[in-house]
């Protein structure tokens, strides 16, 4: 019989769920909206209906191991969430691998193992082992989205820390943020200024358009040359800049990569970016390679299909 690894990424927007190949290539891909709001029975259930949709394309009547990406802090040796932000209501303390074996039902094999990751640690995975950081034994790998995250991967392997809290960039403090609040509820973190979410607040915080609804928005305008978007993102950027800097000469690790829907904006975002990493980082750290990611929303589905894959590999 033939072995299919199904891959599933819970991100704050969207859900996404693909049958992915021994390569971790991905074979399909279907994407809903995650019902964020309404809590983690939905969740569920919208992971259930885009994997059985996943399986039904690609012919697939059973599958013998699940890889799934989840927001927030996870322990990945029982596949439940430590810890959350309000961007997924009621998410902390879901037992994420039982509930989603139950859901499945019988697409999924009985014995097969459900491995559960944070899903910037899967992203992680996925651009070390398949995308801008392949041949690197480190890197920090930065997501800019909706939310702020990060992966560290040491010796080859993702390191998650004693308590699996390790690479929560968007927790780290950062200077001019002290009046902004993060999802956590705290003042002063990244995720504040440094997401898209926090580059709209400060852009309306600064003085911005109130009829400027989304991040997307304000990129365009800043694009056509508004100085109040073009300020928002570089104060944005600067941040994240500076918390790489900061990041970088604790871990020194050989590259950096960063990815996600931010970094699209382009050289608006990357240039104050730099300066202001470049601004911070010690002399000896001013040639790290700092990437932009090559496999996009794809990376997390990879790295955490090629984590199913290990899994499987274990077992047999």
């Amino acid at each position: 019989m033939s072995t299919h690894v199904l891959a599933v990424d819970i991100g704050g927007t969207k859900t996404a769920a693909t049958i992915v190949d021994s390569e971790s290539r991905v074979i399909d891909k279907v994407e809903a909206p995650t019902p964020g709001a309404h809590g983690p029975d939905a969740v569920i259930e919208t992971v259930a209906q885009v994997a059985g949709e996943a399986a039904r394309r690609a012919g697939i009547p059973e599958v013998q191991a699940v890889g799934i990406a989840a927001a927030g802090v996870v322990d990945s040796t029982t596949g439940t969430i430590l810890s959350a932000t309000e961007t997924l209501a009621d998410w902390a303390g879901t037992p994420v691998a039982a509930r989603v074996r139950s859901q499945l039902g019988s697409l999924m094999a009985p014995s097969g193992p459900i491995v559960v990751v944070n899903d910037v640690d899967a992203h992680a995975v996925g651009e070390h082992r398949f995308g801008a950081a392949v041949g690197s034994a480190s890197a920090l790998v930065v997501a800019v989205g909706t939310g702020i995250g990060a992966g560290i991967i040491l010796d080859g392997r993702v390191w998650r820390g004693a308590r699996h809290v390790a690479g929560e960039f968007a927790h780290v403090p950062v200077p001019g943020t002290c009046t902004l609040r993060c999802p956590c509820g705290r003042l002063g973190h990244l995720e504040a200024i440094g997401s898209g979410v926090g580059m709209h607040r400060l852009y309306l915080a600064i003085g911005g358009r109130d009829d400027v609804r989304s991040a997307r928005t304000l990129a365009r305008l800043a694009a056509e040359g508004d100085d109040t978007a073009q300020r928002a993102i570089a104060e944005s950027a600067a941040a994240v800049g500076r918390a790489i800097a900061g990041a970088v000469s604790l871990i020194d690790p050989e590259c950096v990569v960063i990815t996600g829907g931010v970094p699209a904006i382009g050289d608006l975002w990357w240039r104050p970016m730099r300066e202001q990493f470049l601004t911070e980082a010690i002399d000896v750290l001013q040639e790290v390679p700092i990437l932009p990611g090559t496999l996009g929303d794809h990376a997390p589905l990879r790295g955490v299909g090629a984590l199913a894959w290990d899994q499987l590999g274990e077992c047999s």
